[in-house]
């Protein structure tokens, strides 16, 4: 029974959901910016992924910002893949917000409103602190409680030493409560925040890793702490200009945050908080860390926004902007003008151009073998085989699909592996474009509102008496 407890919570700690862009690591580049063939979850789109990796490097080196560059290429050529693979790459400290085109649309709040917060969102600031906090080995915890309850508070004592020194405090019930929640015990090192008078458990100590027989593996030892008990340390916290736009527009706007009912924030908290943190780079206490924001399906946006982005581009602390569209030569939305993937001639003269290729035969076998793995699906050679012929056929997205649906299919007739049959299966059950297309253009008189030449005339015949 102990041991099936044991793996239900294992299990429970690493349950992740499987998406479309969950097998993705990075950008699969060696230390020369060199694609690897298969890194990462990546495959191919080579000349792609090293100019992503060109842009990667000016981005961790911070020395540009209002630059922007376009992701083009057909349906299906990994264009998203790559920006995840660049947000991936990129690590926790650079802020990167991802929003689509038609977001913008289905908001409460302005266009240029919801621009201008997902501008602010990728552009962290690094803020610097000097705390003084108490570090060391707790020697002892003595704890008095008053023989009375309620007679008067709790009292004790804290024994802390570090190699060097030893040093006894006294504790309020303040202290005695955030040491009792954070389970402090003798042999645990620990830092106490002056300020705030928050505990942090570092670990547990050298010394004492004798103390027990069998210790979970969240149990981490660490060396006594050298020099004084009182340091100074440096603290860096890392925000987006958003969070701090979102605190200081109301007075609970910390909580906001958390609700994501931020609504519109005013120009004025906006130019106060920029002069603010602009002081703060000046007196070396802050630093701008310029991040990315990518917009998937651009061509989604109108002119309004399109003349918003050239504008907001032109700002000393604007981020990376990259954005992706599979459009050719389309309507830009507000106008009744043509342009190349329905962005204007002005923005599209700022934008650095990655183009996309459509992936050969060998690489959609590759993708398939990843997304298998990742899917936790076992194939046999045939079925790859067939399932990369259907993908070359009809589109990568499709035989992806069809991998989790095949594995239900064998998981039905109780067998382990999906073999060809059980891909064939799901060939037929499922139709793909090509497939529904022709099927439409055979029983499209019979459809409500079909609109190829012979059925409207069939309709009005109908509707005629």
């Amino acid at each position: 029974m102990a041991e099936l407890k044991l793996s239900e919570s294992r299990d429970l700690t690493r349950i992740e959901r499987i998406g479309a862009h969950s097998h993705i690591r990075g950008l699969g580049l060696d230390s020369s910016l060199e694609p690897r063939a298969v890194s990462e979850g990546m495959v191919g789109q080579t000349a792609a992924r090293k100019a992503a990796g060109v842009i990667l490097q000016m981005i961790k080196e911070g020395k540009i910002a209002g630059r922007a560059v376009l992701l083009a290429g057909q349906p299906g050529t990994g264009k998203t893949a790559i920006a995840m693979g660049m947000a991936k790459s990129l690590g926790l400290e650079t802020p990167f917000a991802m929003i689509a085109g038609s977001e913008l649309f289905s908001l409460e709040m302005s266009k240029t409103e919801a621009l201008m917060q997902a501008f602010r969102k990728s552009i962290g600031v690094r803020i610097k602190e000097e705390t003084e906090i108490i570090e060391g080995e707790v020697v002892e915890v003595q704890i008095d409680r008053p023989a009375v309850a309620g007679a008067a508070s709790k009292t004790g004592k804290l024994t802390l030493k570090t190699t060097d020194m030893e040093t006894v405090y006294d504790l309020g019930a303040k202290m005695i409560e955030a040491l009792g929640k954070e389970k402090v015990q003798s042999g645990d090192v620990i830092a106490i925040d002056k300020a705030s008078g928050k505990i942090t458990k570092l670990g547990r100590s050298f010394s004492r890793s004798r103390d027990y027989d069998a210790m979970g593996p969240q149990t981490k030892f660490v060396q006594c702490p050298d020099g004084e008990l009182q340091k100074r340390k440096e603290v860096v916290h890392c925000v987006t200009l958003h969070e701090i736009d979102v605190i200081n527009s109301r007075t609970q706007g910390f909580l906001a945050l958390f609700t994501g009912d931020t609504g519109e924030i005013r120009a004025e908290v906006r130019e106060q908080i920029d002069t603010k943190v602009a002081e703060w780079r000046e007196e070396g206490k802050a630093e701008i860390v310029p991040g990315v924001l990518f917009i998937d399906e651009v061509h989604m946006l109108d002119i309004e926004c399109f003349s918003f982005l050239n504008r907001a581009l032109e700002n000393e602390m604007a981020p990376i902007l990259v954005v992706a569209t599979n459009r050719g030569i389309t309507t830009i939305r507000g106008t009744n003008y043509k342009s190349p993937h329905g962005i204007p001639i002005d923005l599209l003269d700022r934008l650095l151009i990655i183009s996309t290729q459509p992936y050969t035969e060998d690489e959609i076998r590759k993708i398939l073998d990843i997304r298998s793995q990742e899917e936790e699906v076992e194939m046999s050679e045939e079925a790859k085989r067939l399932l990369t012929t259907i993908g070359v056929e009809t589109s990568l997205r499709y035989a992806i699909h069809l991998i989790t649906a095949a594995a239900l299919a064998c998981q039905k007739r109780k067998g382990k592996i999906v073999e060809m049959e059980d891909i064939n299966r799901v060939y037929h059950l499922f139709l793909d474009v090509k497939r529904s297309t022709q099927y439409l253009m055979e029983y499209q008189n019979q459809y409500m509102f079909s609109e190829l030449g012979d059925g409207e005339e069939d309709d009005s015949n109908a509707m005629n008496p």
